[in-house]
Order: C-alpha cells, then sequence, then structure tokens
C-alpha cells in the first residue's frame, strides 16, 4: 500500500508570509516526510492582497507545487496572465468560466496524478458565484478519470459552508481544507468515508496581528466605522499554520492528518 503525504499551508500574508515560507518549508518537508507542498497564496503580495507572476516564482522556487487563492486573487490585473498562461496557480472555480484562469488542475507526485480544486464559498461573500456543491460534482466527474487522490481548498467564510461541503463530498476526495479566515481551527479529522478535513488551516505571518495585517488600523475601524488602510504586520513572533494529509494511492483515501503551527520569535533579528 503506497502513501503520499501532502503539506498544505494557510493564507501566507505579505512579505512577513513569505519570508516565514521561505525560511521553514524545507525542514517542515524533511521533519514530516512530505511528498508535495500545496499553499495558498491570494494575500502574499506585499501590500497583504493579491499576487503577482514574481511572487509565483518565488513560491515555485521554495518548493510549491500548487498555489491556490480566493476572492483576492483577482486584486492584481499583472496575474492575469500568468493565470491564463499556467496551471499551477488556481483561481475559484467557481467565478464565471470566462474569468482568467482555472479552478482545477492536476499534477504528478511520485508517478501518480493528483487532482486539486479551489473553489469558494457563497456565505458572507459572494452569493452571486455558482454553487460551490454543484460545481464540486461537475469538476469530480471530470477528475475521476485521471486520479482517485483529490484534494479541495474551499476558500469560505462560514464554518458551517465548509463543514457542510465537506461531509457531502465526503468519500469522493482525499482531502478538503478550509482558508480564508485566517484562524486555524483544531478540528481536524478523517471523516467516516475516508476525507480528511480542517474548517481553516490558519494563516502564515505575524503572530501578535489581525490575521496578518497592523492592528492599530483595524481596530480603528471598528471604533469608529471609517475607512482605514490596511498595513502588513512585519514584527515577530511570527505563525506558520497548515495541516498534512497522508493518503493511501490504491484507494484515495486519507489514513492521516496533523496540524501544523509553527511559532518563530527570531524571523526579523538580525
Amino acid at each position: 500500500m503506497e502513501k503520499i503525504r501532502v503539506l498544505f499551508i494557510g493564507d501566507v500574508v505579505g512579505e512577513t508570509g513569505r519570508d516565514m515560507f521561505q525560511k521553514h518549508i524545507d525542514k517542515l518537508k524533511e521533519r514530516h516526510k512530505i511528498d508535495a507542498v500545496i499553499v495558498n497564496g491570494e494575500n502574499s503580495s506585499g501590500r497583504g492582497r493579491g499576487i503577482s507572476s514574481k511572487i509565483m516564482r518565488f513560491f515555485k522556487h521554495n518548493n510549491a507545487d500548487i498555489v491556490t487563492s480566493g476572492n483576492h486573487v483577482w486584486d492584481d490585473k499583472e496575474i492575469y496572465d500568468y493565470l491564463n498562461q499556467n496551471n499551477d496557480l488556481l483561481r475559484p472555480a467557481n467565478y464565471p468560466a470566462g474569468n482568467p484562469g482555472s479552478g482545477v488542475t492536476s499534477f504528478l507526485v511520485k508517478g501518480h496524478e493528483i487532482g486539486v480544486i479551489n473553489l469558494q464559498g457563497r456565505v458572507f461573500m459572494r452569493d452571486d458565484l455558482a454553487c460551490p456543491f454543484r460545481t464540486a460534482d461537475s469538476l469530480l466527474t471530470f477528475l475521476k478519470h485521471k486520479t482517485k487522490t483529490i484534494f479541495v481548498d474551499f476558500h469560505a467564510e462560514a464554518s458551517s459552508e465548509k463543514i457542510a461541503l465537506a461531509l457531502y463530498l465526503d468519500g469522493r476526495v482525499s482531502g478538503l481544507v478550509g482558508t480564508h479566515t485566517h484562524a486555524q481551527t483544531a478540528d481536524e479529522q478523517i471523516l467516516p468515508k475516508g476525507t480528511a478535513f480542517i474548517t481553516d488551516l490558519g494563516y502564515t505571518g505575524s503572530l501578535h496581528s489581525t490575521l496578518g495585517m497592523k492592528k492599530e488600523a483595524i481596530i480603528s475601524r471598528f471604533l469608529t466605522q471609517m475607512p482605514s488602510k490596511f498595513v502588513v504586520e512585519k514584527t515577530n513572533p511570527v505563525v506558520m499554520s497548515g495541516v498534512w494529509i497522508e493518503v493511501d494511492m490504491d484507494t484515495g483515501r486519507a489514513t492521516a492528518i496533523e496540524r501544523i503551527r509553527i511559532i518563530d520569535q527570531e524571523l526579523f533579528l538580525d
């Protein structure tokens, strides 16, 4: 019974998150015997919203196999050409078909094809998107002829929507990980039919911040209800969050899931 392990890293926020990813990714891969890395990069630009082709080259250079995203993937128009020309950066599949890029891809791991789907939730986000449940059904019809090992990044706000989709897809995908809220949950589990699940991976960025951003502007916005500019925090300590999932390649079912959380007190020390 051959198994693979795939590491999922939660939303990387700005330069802080990228520095943390670069410092720790190789050690994480070695420590947990990781075969592939999938990272959510929609907040990885310098301003903490969007992603560029230069940052995609950074992720690829630092051993990320696939980069997923969410609602902020559209914030930097420079990435549109990259989305159209490459299949290693995904945008949510339930956006209109004419949008740049694709929400599904596959790649080889140890000679086995692995499928990846990116979806966005509608509850408390955009209710005009296509249904993520029915979009998943359609994409699984396409992927099931290629591989039994399929992972989903569900970029959604509501925990209930993430849990419902995971239960809906239980036994049809190897793992579903939630992103977007930047708050790592402690509910990692293998569902009854063999799908690994966590409601949210968390984020990679400054720990004593508001989800990777400087706290002052966000607190001011709550206090005054006035617009304020969000700025990426660049102070220690820095956190890196995610999970790894182990899958039986014969069945496509998960055999293990483990939560990852690293806190680095020295990232910005000279």
